[in-house]
């Protein structure tokens, strides 16, 4: 004789188990998040700033080492920030045109290679010159290497440059360093674990990374348009947004379960359905979403930097030497495509910021005990500098251009 079971009650708790933090509780803390960056993004647009600064600000005041209010740790926060860029990505790829951004990969390639190859060998070099051992170099040279294509786009996007030959190139080539720091983190991961990565299974990795956006673009635009045709004929236009969501979600699971990023996922599904004639539809649909979701991304990775930490003068000293090779080899990056005429200054200055990517790669040295607690801080002194200093730099180099 079966025994039922009370799923259903189960199911509609109110406490969240694995998060340690009621319902009640949560909704609060994101009312909080949403209403400070939402005010602190204004008054950075009234001070001539993109939001996104006002955002980040907003997580660092929230964050452990000011108010205590926000926990970046917290599972559901975090959950919640990765459907944020995964929307921000996703939009960024409908908003971009697949056949522009081929045109200027060859200078995309070129400045994403000399943007991570210039840091890494600085960011060793100057940790080796500062004392630092072997491993925690080598992670730190990989972190400098990072680039975090969800704040750059976000700027571009904001100033209405994401479609100029600029724009184009920073984000064709953050996309690629964010596959190639894919890669990367994956040979670091080996690294820390006390493994000898292997020729054989670094070309798998970089296969693997490349490989998947150029499977997933190509199959989709066979696919993608008849299907959603079909969508339109006899669904309503919210439909379409809905279905377009979840084709972002599947992809991004796919990338991810491949061994690439979410990302990567989230940015081909928007590259799929961008010369469709339902992407302003769909757009109108995500960017609601975006509104939402988006900014407490930002906020959470602002929370994540923890500002006490940079009164060690052994840390501050680390800190700002990698703070200023992290920034010499990507605005350097800006000038590898010399056959292009662009201004080559935005460019460069839009390969700066590290943001999230930068964290990830501290902190799988920091859980790995490669770092220690000041070599992690030093570096999350690089990752907020550049971060910060990166958006105002790129808004007024953008309207003076204007």
């Amino acid at each position: 004789m079966f025994v039922t079971q009370p799923v259903l009650p189960a199911m509609l708790t109110l406490a969240a188990p694995d998060t340690g933090i009621s319902v009640e509780r949560f909704l609060l803390l994101l009312a909080v998040i949403l209403i400070s960056a939402k005010i602190l993004g204004e008054l950075a647009e009234r001070i001539g700033q993109p939001a996104v600064v006002g955002e980040l600000l907003a997580g660092v005041l929230l964050g452990p080492s000011v108010v205590g209010l926000i926990d970046p740790t917290l599972p559901s926060l975090h959950l919640i920030a990765e459907i944020g860029v995964v929307l921000l990505l996703f939009g960024i790829g409908l908003e971009t045109d697949l056949e522009r951004l081929l045109r200027v990969g060859p200078a995309a390639f070129a400045v994403a290679i000399v943007g991570v190859l210039l840091p890494f060998v600085l960011g060793y070099e100057v940790s080796r010159a500062l004392g630092l051992a072997l491993l925690p170099a080598i992670v730190i040279g990989a972190s400098l290497t990072a680039t975090s294509v969800g704040i750059t786009a976000r700027v571009f996007s904001d100033l209405g440059e994401l479609k100029s030959p600029e724009g184009q190139i920073v984000l064709g080539a953050a996309v690629i360093d964010d596959v190639i720091g894919l890669v990367i983190l994956a040979i670091v991961s080996d690294v820390v674990a006390g493994n000898a990565p292997s020729i054989t299974g670094v070309a798998k990795a970089t296969a693997v990374a490349f490989g998947f956006l150029a499977v997933a673009v190509f199959i989709g635009r066979l696919i993608v348009p008849w299907l959603f045709r079909l969508i339109a004929r006899t669904s309503k236009e919210h439909t379409l947004a809905t279905m377009a969501l979840a084709l972002a979600f599947v992809l991004a699971v796919l990338a991810s379960k491949v061994g690439s990023a979410l990302i990567v996922g989230a940015f081909a599904a928007g590259l799929v359905l961008a010369p469709t004639e339902h992407a302003h539809a769909i757009e109108r649909g995500i960017i609601r979403l975006a509104n939402v979701f988006v900014p407490i991304f930002f906020v959470a990775v602002g929370a994540a930097v923890d500002v006490r930490t940079f009164a060690s003068r052994e840390v501050a000293i680390v800190g700002l030497a990698l703070t200023v090779v992290a920034i010499a080899g990507k605005f350097a990056a800006g000038w590898a495509p010399v056959w292009v005429r662009a201004r080559k200054t935005v460019i460069g200055v839009g390969m700066i910021p590290r943001g999230e990517v930068g964290l990830i790669f501290a902190q799988t040295g920091l859980t790995g005990g490669v770092l220690n607690p000041g070599e992690y801080s030093a570096l999350m002194l690089m990752v907020l500098v550049t971060t910060f200093m990166a958006p105002p730099l790129l808004r007024r180099l953008l309207t003076r251009h204007a």
